[in-house]
């Protein structure tokens, strides 16, 4: 080793003073080195160095300041030395520097050659008969502590022979504890490295440590504690495992953990404990393992003793771990199906020659798509530790392949696409562009000025169940009309309908059916009101009459249906049942069956006024019409076709829904509630006698028989949007639920939608849907799902409400096959359970994952404001863009103001208006786009003065709902071609996907004319982040994420593609800007956000993500979101737009620096791009503390760091469960 240089000014101003005395000792030190007969020199410095470092916090971080050479002079020394007391004093020093300091003086130190030069001082002393133990120990002891922070240090170690030198010393030392106790911590070390591993193995490494383990002992409980650490780092391999389970070393495990469990009644030991059952997690990583494990009882042996651990808090790490290896262990389930294809079948007029749905139209009609075979099939796979000599040579940073680094491809390339001439079939769907008004019967009118910082006007909500406001015309066949008594005109005060519940609740139930018969809906006199309440509540059935007309159609409408018409009728009499005229419904017949057939008893007065306490609190709702109408909804829905032509309609679409007048918050889950659910399915495989296994609702059979048990709860989902397959009742009051696939799909399980009758109050039912695929849901973080109570609306109560307790979101043991899983087998799915206790008896209820939103309620809304806004002042055109696959049309609107007069400069002021292009629900399962549209489209049609002026500065070409078919069907996220249309944006098939090829098409057709839309906006909902937020485009901002700085500084980009997103920072509460992100990625780039912007032009163009669960920032922290946020945000974006014109607009100078300083904040975002719109690669929330990986095929876990002490109990309950995770957490205790 060349001489090192002397101690220069620089490293002496480390010290704290200039005569410090460890700067003096290393300096004479490193004179001592170049007079090689100086020993005793050095012997005496190298002592006093070490008193002071065990004596002095001070000179151990002089001795690792930034800087310091002193590490250097020790290393050197300890290098060429040939005397034994140097040796051991500098081997002490490294051990107390190393040891007080942590991760970071070992790295300090392995980041000057310490590993090496340590590890060839091993090879060295080991030539010595008998090795010197004092020097085996300390040195065994240095490289165990830093061995860890060296990637290479597993690569080292084998190359200079210190394997065998490690194991030989355990072989011949096996009693000499003090000697095989720093041994077996570095062994654990060399584990890490796979290769070592299996080397280690095949030397009987595994044979040897079950000499050390053994039974409960008072002594060497460290020692114990260091052995199964180092099995648990040498079971990971395949191949060790495999030598564990054929010499029965899964049933000893076992034996020993329960010898510990029941001696250890102190709990001084937990660790021993934990690390038996890492050992266990470790080998039952293989199927033999899994097998060896369940045939020894595991099991049961496992839930018992961790339910014997339930009661001490300290034990938490051991019912965790345990847990963890039952889910694993668990045999893997089909899921009790057919098929795991949809329920419905649709057969598409071109089936795709690539992609998922081909493989499906292509399987074999022999092959078992449920579940394979071959899945979880581990034993016979290659030993792939002996290939992976080159892992260490990894990058360990992480990089996302999925961001695009082509700069090239990231730019805009405008390209028409398709001929001008096809692109002329559009003409007609922009009218507005050639219209010369004159047969409009225009009012001139004087312009209103626009008042920048003018608020609008409070949440912008309008309840879709409250009766309309007295100065508006009566509509046909209103649920409640305003002659219901005098104390209903009070209501017209209030936000919420039908307040005289409060009054007198028994006799708005009986003006309730008197309005009902007012509707042709006949209920006889002798349905008198009696004690029992409503025993059931009947959808309304649909019957077809062959002659049907579309309505609001203007396209025509496919006479033929891929399926016949199925009639649902109540199989029980009825003698309220009626017949409703053809003057109500034209063409078709209405029953209303049991419906309220037994009168309904209403709550107590006391009841009443108790759960209706919660003071209202004051909404100022725009000045447009109530937009719910029941009867015009029923007219709708005859019309919409969907493709097991449903005939039913769920109440909640037929009676609408308002905002309930109260907040609801994120949900505080109790600590505990996972650990519990799952300790109750693993019950299942160890008490199989108490399971009940029957199946009470199946789509897949339509023979079966409705329980008629009194305590069974009874199932539909056969309505509009319905989604709920099958349900099982598990035990008396648990059922586990499946849901649908999407139609020509074999997964997307996720959007729900049923009806539930038949429940007893008081009683805690479990649900349990048991075929979820992602990986992690908001359901974890306080994300409640949604009830409708068909009872609570009939008291004055008709709003969706977030409810259920012992929510959690878990993998199960049910497996997905390879055609399922995209080729990868053994994929689980996913568990969403919750607990709801009903108040009423037999009442009729929804569960949905969302707040429901029909593609009839999206006409019925269109209709109503086509035929209430004021026509000389707003311009409103509904169109049919095109036909959906299975022939429902997909509207257009098209929202402006009307031109001041007919006079040219009017005309052309009007045709030059900037254009706006909106779209939401291409995905179905995102309902909450829709509310968010919903508040769009009210805003804009409103008399607000700020809509006003926006219309005066916009036109805006809105395709409310993108995938019709989809959200008919009950689809989470695919149409009826079985492939998601957001991933079709860059070459649609107009036969597949026609509202994406003309969406498509009128975009092209806008920049053909040279008329590019100002801003494109396609409003989503997100599952795994809360808030409201936006992903945009940006070159500049992609290529920073890619870490090539001097790339980035070399784009030159405009930022005005932040102005939008920065100015609804400021102006909605729920929208978080720091959760935007502005790249691109591979996986997006056929995305209607990235085409639009990369194939169309528009640099304005974003995705609209909307959150499924609540809100951790600004004014609804802590609440989870509704209707009336949703409604809001969709306001607030049109006021966005207008604060955007005038940003944008070159007479406005005097722009706000807060809006308009994006350079600065270009780069500092907080969001952390990791693929953020599909791949949460990292997590959008922290883990849950109880959050453990359940799968059976993953073999990853982040190194544990040994323990400083073996013997002694360090780390807390709570950071074993947090493992190398600092993240801030909250335990509910």
């Amino acid at each position: 080793m060349s001489k090192l240089k002397v101690v220069t000014e620089k490293s002496v101003l480390f010290s704290l003073t200039n005569n410090s005395r460890i700067v003096g000792l290393l300096a004479q030190l490193e004179k001592s080195n170049s007079e090689t007969t100086e020993s005793d020199t050095a012997r005496y410095v190298t002592s006093k160095i070490l008193h002071l470092t065990q004596s002095q916090e001070k000179t151990r971080k002089e001795m690792t300041a930034k800087g310091s050479t002193g590490m250097e002079v020790l290393l050197s020394t300890l290098e060429n030395t040939k005397d034994l007391q140097t040796t051991l004093n500098i081997l002490c020093i490294l051990l107390e520097l190393v040891s007080a300091g942590g991760g970071r003086r070992a790295s300090f130190l392995v980041a000057r050659g310490g590993s090496q030069i340590l590890l060839q001082l091993l090879v060295n002393a080991s030539k010595e008969s008998p090795p010197h133990e004092e020097l085996m120990i300390h040195v065994h002891s240095v490289l165990a502590k830093i061995g860890p922070k060296d990637k290479k240090f597993g690569v080292k170690a084998r190359i200079t022979g210190a394997l065998n030198i490690t194991l030989t010393l355990v072989k011949q030392h096996l009693s000499n504890h003090r000697l095989v106790l720093p041994c077996l911590q570095l062994l654990r070390v060399y584990s890490a490295n796979s290769v070592n591993s299996v080397s280690l193995g095949k030397s009987g490494v595994v044979e040897l440590l079950f000499k050390i383990i053994g039974p409960f002992s008072k002594k060497n409980s460290g020692l114990m504690k260091v052995a199964l650490d180092t099995l648990a780092a040498l079971l990971k391999s395949k191949t060790n495992a495999r030598r564990a389970v054929d010499r029965g070393y899964v049933q000893v495990l076992l034996t020993i953990y329960v010898d510990w469990h029941r001696h250890d009644n102190r709990h001084r030991n937990m660790l021993v404990r934990k690390g038996i059952l890492q050992s266990l997690k470790s080998v039952t990583n293989i199927k033999l393992g899994r097998k060896a494990f369940i045939d020894a009882n595991g099991m049961k042996i496992l839930y018992n003793t961790s339910q014997e651990c339930l009661a001490v808090r300290t034990l938490d790490p051991l019912v965790n771990t345990s847990s963890l290896i039952m889910r694993k262990c668990f045999p893997k389930n089909r899921l009790p199906l057919p098929t795991i294809k949809s329920s419905f079948n649709f057969q598409l007029p071109v089936v795709p020659v690539t992609g998922p749905v081909a493989q499906l139209y292509n399987l074999p009609p022999e092959v078992d798509d449920v579940v394979d075979e071959s899945d979880d099939n581990d034993d016979i796979d290659l030993e792939a530790e002996n290939e992976m000599e080159n892992e260490d040579e990894l990058d360990q940073n992480f990089k996302n392949d999925d961001i695009e680094t082509d700069i090239n491809k990231l730019k805009p390339q405008q390209v028409p696409g398709r001929a001008i001439e096809e692109l002329k079939m559009y003409e007609h769907l922009f009218p507005e562009l050639t219209d010369d008004f004159q047969d409009y019967d225009l009012i001139s009118k004087e312009p209103k000025p626009f008042v920048f910082e003018r608020k609008v006007c409070g949440p912008i909500v309008v309840p879709t169940a409250c009766e309309e406001a007295s100065g508006n015309p009566k509509k046909k066949g209103t649920v409640m009309k305003e002659k219901v008594t005098s104390k209903g005109e009070e209501g017209d005060k209030k936000s919420t309908f039908m307040d005289a519940t409060k009054e007198n609740a028994k006799d708005n139930d009986r003006t309730f059916l008197q309005q009902v018969g007012d509707q042709n809906r006949t209920i006889t006199s002798a349905c008198g009101l009696n004690s029992d309440i409503v025993k059931a509540l009947d959808r309304i059935i649909l019957q077809n009459i062959p002659d049907q007309t579309s309505l609001g159609s203007t396209a025509g409408v496919k006479k033929d249906c891929s399926l016949p018409l199925s009639v649902l009728t109540c199989t029980k009499a009825c003698p309220h049942v009626v017949n409703c005229g053809n003057a109500l419904f034209e063409g078709r017949t209405v029953h209303l069956g049991k419906l309220c057939c037994t009168g309904v008893e209403t709550e107590d007065e006391e009841d009443t006024e108790s759960s209706s306490s919660v003071e209202q609190p004051s909404v100022e709702v725009p000045d447009v019409p109530m937009l719910h109408d029941p009867d015009l909804y029923i007219e709708i829905v005859k019309n919409t076709k969907s493709v097991p032509e449903y005939s039913e309609v769920a109440y909640p679409d037929y009676f609408g829904h308002t905002p309930p007048p109260f907040k609801e918050p994120i949900l505080e889950r109790p600590y505990g509630v996972q650990r519990t659910k799952i300790a109750q399915d693993i019950e299942r495989l160890i008490h199989q006698s108490d399971i009940i296994d029957r199946v009470v609702y199946d789509l897949d059979n339509p023979n079966y028989i409705i329980p008629e048990e009194g305590d069974i709860l009874k199932y539909n989902s056969k309505f509009e949007s319905g989604n709920l397959r099958k349900v099982i009742q598990i035990r008396k009051n648990e059922y586990d639920l499946i849901l649908n696939s999407d139609i020509n799909s074999n997964h997307y399980h996720q959007w729900f939608y049923f009806e539930v009758s038949g429940m007893r109050p008081g009683v805690a039912y479990r649900f349990n849907i048991i075929n979820c695929e992602k990986s992690n849901s908001q359901f974890n973080y306080g994300m409640q799902p949604l009830m409708y109570s068909v009872r609570e609306a009939l008291n004055a109560r008709p709003w969706w409400i977030r409810i259920g307790s012992d929510i959690c979101y878990y993998k199960n043991h049910f497996s997905r096959s390879s055609v399922a899983a995209g080729g990868q087998k053994g994929k689980s799915y996913y568990t969403i359970t919750f607990t709801i206790t009903f108040p009423h008896k037999d009442d009729v209820c929804y569960f949905a994952y969302h707040y429901p939103y029909t593609y009839s309620t999206l006409q019925m809304h269109l209709q109503k404001l086509e035929s209430t806004h004021n026509p000389q002042q707003i311009y409103f055109r509904r169109d049919v863009l095109c036909e959906t696959l299975s022939g429902n049309s997909c509207p257009l609107v098209t929202i402006t103001a009307m031109p001041e007069s007919n006079c040219y400069e009017h005309i052309c002021q009007f045709r030059n208006r900037p254009y706006v292009f909106l779209s939401a629900r291409v995905h179905p399962g995102e309902t909450n786009a829709s509310w968010v549209m919903k508040g769009t489209l009210e805003y804009l049609t409103s008399n607000n003065p700020t809509a006003q002026s926006l219309r005066e500065s916009y036109i805006f070409k809105i395709v409310p709902m993108l995938n019709p078919d989809g959200v008919i069907n009950g689809n989470h996220r695919c149409s009826l071609s079985g492939e998601d249309l957001n991933r079709q944006w860059h070459s649609p098939n107009p036969d597949l996907h026609p509202t994406i090829y003309h969406a498509k098409g009128l975009l092209q057709y806008l920049a053909a004319v040279k008329r590019l839309p100002l801003v494109y906006c396609d409003y989503h909902g997100h599952s795994r982040k809360k808030n409201v937020f936006m992903y945009g485009c940006s070159i500049k901002e992609t290529v920073w994420h890619t870490n090539d700085s001097a790339s980035s500084c070399d784009v030159v980009e405009d930022t005005g593609y932040r102005t939008l997103p920065k100015i609804l920072s400021h102006i909605a509460p729920a929208f978080c800007m720091s959760s935007c992100s502005f790249v691109v990625e591979k996986s997006k780039e056929s995305t209607a956000r990235v085409v639009v912007w990369r194939e169309i032009g528009v640099q304005r163009s974003y995705t609209m993500e909307s959150t499924l669960c609540g809100c951790d920032h600004g004014k609804y922290k802590g609440l989870q979101i509704g209707t009336r946020e949703l409604e809001e945000m969709g306001a607030k974006f049109c006021v966005g737009l207008m604060r955007l014109k005038r940003l944008t607009s070159p007479l406005e100078y005097n722009h706000p620096s807060s809006l308009l300083d994006f350079e600065n904040d270009l780069i500092e975002s907080s969001c952390k791009v990791t693929s953020p719109t599909t791949y949460v690669l990292d997590e959008d929330e922290p883990r849950f503390l109880e959050e453990v990986d359940y799968s059976a095929e993953s073999n990853d876990e982040l190194d544990i760091e040994l323990a400083e002490n073996a013997g002694d109990y360090e780390p807390s309950a709570q950071e074993e469960i947090l493992s190398d995770s600092e993240l801030p957490r909250t335990c509910i205790h």
